[in-house]
């Protein structure tokens, strides 16, 4: 029986939906069946709110003083220090602001400076902070705030440039003090979960005042504009790398790959979700097989099960490469940071994943010292005590059902 070509190209396009209808199905199938099963598990699954804790560094890198958090309590006292001595003015962002006590701190916080005339700057994300009530967040009067909308008008006339969540975490006050890295506001934060945070007290801080900056003065933006932070002495040894999506600027994967590639001893390298890109993922392959000692940190369950699943797609290739894979035990790490040869580091709020490396707006802070870099060994080798190895004869015998649920769900990487 001969088809014309119109009829035959009909059928081609009718089994190509087909098909990509059933692999969609699968894929559903798939990832309810492994929410479900989390769902289970979360509920017999070991959490302590005492896993160890690798302590508080302090340094001073370009005439400008550092500390490094990895204990959430310590953190928010001291972002609260900061916010009630507030002179002139405190520029806030973050993903995530949950209401409950560490949150109503933050906002009680905010709300009296700007009652005792500070200039106070809010911003936060709309999509990140679905649950939590609209109520919840009542602001001062004089507090200026920008909520990221959810959905936003300009994604009908500029896609690209309208898309991203604010992901940072940052917090600037007068221009003396900022803080970031991968914390959120929230109890939850403050004691189960571990992850890294900076402060810096100095001249570097300008480096943060630009960030904020940066996105509340887009020239997109409908709001009163914030004036430009004082420059300072350039020092190339301090530098904050921004993900800017209304601008199509997408600094820290670049950043990330030139460290990496330069890489002769060693990488350390800890992130909450780990889906890196082809690029990500050759370059590391590649360090390790010129004799470099690539050591990753990944959650053994972190809070997104489905993340999870996408990164064990992965190991089978770390593994073979002579990667070292660390799966943290008993609590949620969600740092993202990354230690190379004792010389550079990186702190902040972007994972190793297509969102915070192509989507999100970001902020990673890069810094160039030895003494830096020899505090975030530290902190390396207390949470890998915390770690189990993963090798690759314990993985090459996981079930079959796991395997295949890898396989499944790896077109969904583009999407996290």
């Amino acid at each position: 029986m001969k088809f014309s070509a119109a009829r035959r190209s009909r059928m081609v396009r009718s089994l190509a939906v087909r098909s990509a209808l059933g692999v969609a199905a699968v894929q559903a199938a798939v990832v309810a069946v492994l929410v479900a099963t989390d769902a289970v598990q979360r509920r017999h699954r070991a959490r302590r709110s005492g896993f160890p804790r690798p302590g508080t560094f302090e340094g001073t890198v370009a005439d400008t003083d550092t500390t490094v958090y990895t204990y959430g309590e310590d953190l928010y006292r001291d972002m609260l220090e900061a916010v009630r001595g507030a002179r002139r003015r405190v520029l806030l962002e973050t993903y995530i602001w949950k209401d409950d006590e560490v949150g109503h701190r933050f906002l009680d916080a905010v709300n009296d400076a700007a009652a005792r005339g500070v200039d106070v700057r809010v911003m936060y994300d709309g999509f990140g902070n679905l649950v939590v009530p609209r109520a919840f967040y009542r602001f001062h009067p004089d507090v200026h705030v920008f909520r990221f909308p959810v959905l936003r008008p300009r994604l009908l006339l500029t896609p690209l440039r309208a898309t991203g969540l604010t992901h940072r975490k940052l917090l600037v006050v007068d221009d003396e003090i900022g803080f970031v890295g991968g914390y959120n506001l929230g109890s939850l934060y403050a004691t189960q979960w571990r992850d890294t945070h900076v402060r810096l007290r100095g001249p570097e801080v300008y480096e943060l005042s630009h960030s904020f900056a940066a996105v509340w003065n887009h020239r997109s933006a409908r709001r009163a504009k914030l004036p430009d932070p004082d420059q300072g002495a350039w020092d190339c040894r301090v530098r904050a790398v921004n993900n800017i999506p209304a601008s199509l600027v997408y600094p820290i994967r670049s950043v990330y790959l030139d460290a990496i590639q330069r890489a002769n001893d060693h990488i350390y390298l800890t992130t909450a979700y780990f889906i890196p890109d082809q690029q990500i993922l050759s370059a590391l392959i590649a360090a390790a097989r010129r004799g470099v000692d690539v050591r990753v940190i990944l959650p053994e369950n972190s809070n997104h099960v489905l993340a999870d699943w996408l990164s064990r797609g992965f190991y089978t290739t770390l593994l073979r490469a002579g990667i070292t894979v660390l799966l943290y035990r008993h609590a949620m790490i969600h740092a993202k940071t990354a230690t190379i040869d004792g010389q550079w580091s990186i702190v902040g709020t972007a994972n190793i994943d297509r969102l915070s490396l192509g989507f999100n707006y970001e902020t990673n802070l890069e810094v160039h010292d030895p003494d830096f870099a020899a505090d975030m060994e530290r902190v390396f080798a207390a949470d890998s005590g915390n770690c189990r190895e993963l090798t690759s004869g314990e993985w090459d015998e996981r079930h079959p059902a796991a395997w295949f649920a890898e396989t499944v769900l790896v077109p969904l990487r583009p999407f996290l």
